[in-house]
């Protein structure tokens, strides 16, 4: 994980709170570091990670899903998805302060707090398919009986918060029994308990003083430094001297930071791809140009990797969902229709590369490294890795795939077949394989055996979509390394050697 450095803030109810000044006519009180009843319906990614991290700091927590079989296999302790941290804080606090169920009337009616934190998946015209949010908030409508603070943590579009607080009067919610606050997160998988206790601010959009005051009382464990005074806390980069900021906005702002924030990540992917094909045209190195810019500090290092383009549940999501929102809007967002295009080409121009190294691709043996989006976790959500292989089956060609943790979610929806198959490990993979492609950036694949590596496959070819390996080391170990935006490099033939075997 990358390493970062929170920003000094005072303790809560201070001036030095970011946002509306009706912060600054209170004091701290003494019952600001009482726990509180939280309900998280959703215990996907996000809402399972919440779960835990509030627990962590002291709060007592319903998770609510209307899965049966997840809610009982979680009961048993089980995560059910791959995320450093994720098993220790479920054995840590399951069943105890964290309990799940699939009754959300029970646990609204229990809960001062209500977050939402369920799938807002892409429909087919680019918009985020918000019907799951409706439906719980029209649940959440016909249980409550006094006054509940509802909290959009789904990455939502701008009005959602309107339409929320609309669909709950409609279902029979008096206006003074609720408020509808967001509070967006900012997790990567594979960090995200992490990037949870140790963000680098907490958003939280409210237009009323008494939801965001409850906002701030849960999150006043991280804000004031608290909890990293206690024994145990996990360790990170925040502390009790650099806590994190609270941020306060109205709801639509905090609503489009959200948006504004992923679209400008993804951005910066789909710029420094396009500068690695530049430099693959003019044989320059994109790793000596990234540096170059990232040591400028209004640009900065982070997300300038150059690879075979961004995957997940929320990059291609968000940016179609935010150029979608936009239009809707009368506004030209054109640049985030370049994005896209971008990255789409970046996994044909990886295809391409494949076919340089190789001449034909039908009937080739190729052993592939990463099926996961990103290393550190097992979701394959809008996958490149996946794409790719794809592209190669169409081709013709004979795949055996090896990731650490995203084998299982591959099995559903590419099962091994004729030309597919799945390894135990990366040599296994390599084996006989007339090509080796490392698609995604798990940490193992950047420390294999060289030596090995290239006895175990037919042809010693590397073809690199995430640059893990410097072009000199693979070289004087025998390799055809092919990678992202540096040029090409070769084993010297040995002619002497050639001449006096004729």
């Amino acid at each position: 994980m990358a390493t970062k450095r929170c920003k000094k803030s005072l303790p809560f109810w201070n001036s030095s709170i970011i946002g509306y000044p009706f912060f600054g006519r209170h004091r701290r009180s003494d019952d600001m570091s009482e726990n509180v009843k939280i309900a998280v319906v959703g215990s996907g990614y996000v809402g399972l990670v919440a779960s835990v991290c509030f627990a962590e700091v002291g709060h007592d927590v319903i998770c609510v899903d209307n899965d049966e079989r997840k809610v009982a296999s979680l009961q048993a302790g089980n995560s059910l998805i791959h995320e450093n941290g994720l098993p220790e804080l479920l054995e840590k606090f399951g069943n105890t302060k964290v309990r799940f169920t699939t009754d959300l009337a029970e646990a609204v009616r229990e809960c001062e707090v209500i977050f939402i934190a369920v799938g807002t998946p892409q429909n087919q015209a680019g918009d985020a398919d918000l019907s799951f949010v409706e439906a719980v908030a029209c649940e959440i409508a016909r249980s409550l009986t006094s006054y509940r603070v509802i909290v959009e943590k789904s990455t939502v579009p701008v009005y959602t918060n309107e339409w929320v607080t609309r669909s709950m009067e409609r279902n029979g919610a008096a206006r003074h029994l609720f408020d509808v606050v967001s509070n967006p997160e900012f997790l990567r998988e594979g960090t995200a308990v992490s990037d949870f206790l140790h963000p680098d601010r907490i958003v939280v959009g409210a237009d009323s003083e008494r939801a965001a005051a409850v906002l701030a009382r849960i999150y006043l464990p991280l804000t004031s430094g608290s909890y990293y005074s206690q024994g145990g806390a996990i360790a990170g980069p925040c502390n009790a001297m650099y806590p994190p900021p609270l941020v306060l906005t109205s709801t639509k702002s905090a609503e489009i930071i959200k948006h504004a924030s992923n679209a400008f990540l993804a951005l910066k992917i789909s710029f420094i791809n396009a500068i690695s094909n530049l430099c693959e045209a003019a044989d320059a190195n994109v790793e000596q140009v990234a540096r170059g810019m990232g040591l400028d500090s209004r640009i900065g290092s982070k997300f300038l990797r150059p690879g075979i383009g961004y995957g997940g549940s929320c990059f291609p999501k968000d940016v179609a969902a935010f150029r979608s929102v936009a239009e809707q809007l009368g506004i030209d967002f054109n640049l985030l229709a370049e994005v896209e295009k971008i990255n789409d080409q970046q996994k044909k121009r990886f295809i391409g590369k494949v076919r340089a190294a190789l001449w034909t691709l039908r009937g080739k043996r190729i052993g592939v490294l990463g099926l996961a989006f990103k290393g550190e976790t097992d979701d394959i959500r809008e996958s490149p890795a996946i794409e790719i292989v794809k592209l190669l089956l169409a081709e013709g060609c004979s795949i055996v795939a090896y990731d650490p943790a995203a084998m299982n979610r591959t099995r559903d929806i590419l099962p091994a077949g004729s030309n597919l198959d799945y390894a135990t490990n990366a040599y296994s993979a390599a084996k006989d394989a007339d090509a080796l492609l490392i698609l995604t950036d798990w940490a193992e694949f950047a420390t294999l055996d060289l030596d090995r590596l290239n006895k175990t496959l037919r042809y010693p070819i590397i073809i690199d979509g995430r640059n893990l390996y410097h072009p000199d080391i693979m070289v004087k170990y025998g390799f055809t390394y092919v990678s992202v935006g540096r040029p090409a490099v070769h084993p010297v033939r040995d002619l002497a050697s050639s001449s006096a075997n004729i």
